[in-house]
């Protein structure tokens, strides 16, 4: 009997290894000579198997661990290109009615001063006050500084008139705010004269119209007395921007 294959039933965790090939010299006939028996080992056995463990480690896989703790979030990234317009919006409701307006409304800005004093030319240059009011509705004129301040923006129509001083010369502006508008002038001469001055004036919401007297390096001055007014100043609203308000 050349040998016996021992099969050894074990549970899934033992694996078969097939048995070792028996080790030869290089000089050993490959086969045996003809008539020769082989003679089987002491214990009548060729070959015993070699057992080798193998373990699966899929059937040791524990139960799923509890979630762990969520991490810092990172840093934002770069942003995005803007995407496309959105299809537009339906129309709205229309609003409701404002309340009827008044159509006999109008605005009314007017004023007339005049002074009844002279005035000669100091080092710098003078605002023209007055004294005397003949009109001055909602008080638009400050009788104190010489000046119109503008309540309602619009055009506007001013004038000036004034009275020479003999061999003086005569040098006023019209202003508007800071802004020179129109010249009131008078060479010196041996008579007195009349003079008058006339322009129209697109104002805004608090604009100044004021008349001002030339500094000393031109000398010149303006005649008034205490019987009659040789001076006036007049203003008033052509136009107003907005109507109604």
């Amino acid at each position: 009997m050349l040998g016996v294959l021992i099969l050894v039933s074990l549970p899934s965790l033992v694996a078969l290894v097939p048995p070792p090939v028996p080790c030869r010299h290089c000089c050993d006939h490959l086969e045996p000579e003809e008539g020769s028996a082989a003679q089987p080992p002491a214990g009548g056995f060729s070959h015993v198997p070699e057992v080798r463990t193998y373990i699966n480690m899929t059937i040791l896989k524990g139960d799923k661990g509890e979630r762990g703790d969520r991490g810092t979030p990172g840093k934002a990234g770069q942003e995005g290109p803007p995407g496309s317009s959105g299809p537009t919006g339906s129309k709205g409701t229309k609003g409701q009615a404002g309340l009827p307006g008044d159509p006999c409304k109008v605005h009314y800005s007017a004023f007339s001063v005049g002074r009844r004093k002279s005035l000669h030319s100091l080092e710098s240059y003078q605002a023209l006050v007055f004294d005397t009011v003949f009109v001055n509705l909602d008080d638009h004129f400050n009788m104190f500084n010489g000046k119109f301040l503008c309540h309602v923006p619009g055009i506007y129509f001013f004038n000036v008139n004034i009275h020479t001083w003999n061999f003086k010369e005569t040098y006023l502006h019209i202003m508007h705010n800071d802004t020179e508008q129109a010249i009131v002038y008078a060479q010196p001469s041996d008579r007195s004269i009349m003079q008058s001055q006339s322009v129209m004036l697109q104002l805004e919401l608090k604009d100044e119209v004021w008349v001002r007297l030339y500094k000393r390096e031109r000398e010149n001055a303006v005649y008034s007395d205490d019987v009659d007014v040789y001076i006036t100043f007049n203003g008033y609203l052509i136009k107003g921007s907005v109507e109604g308000n």
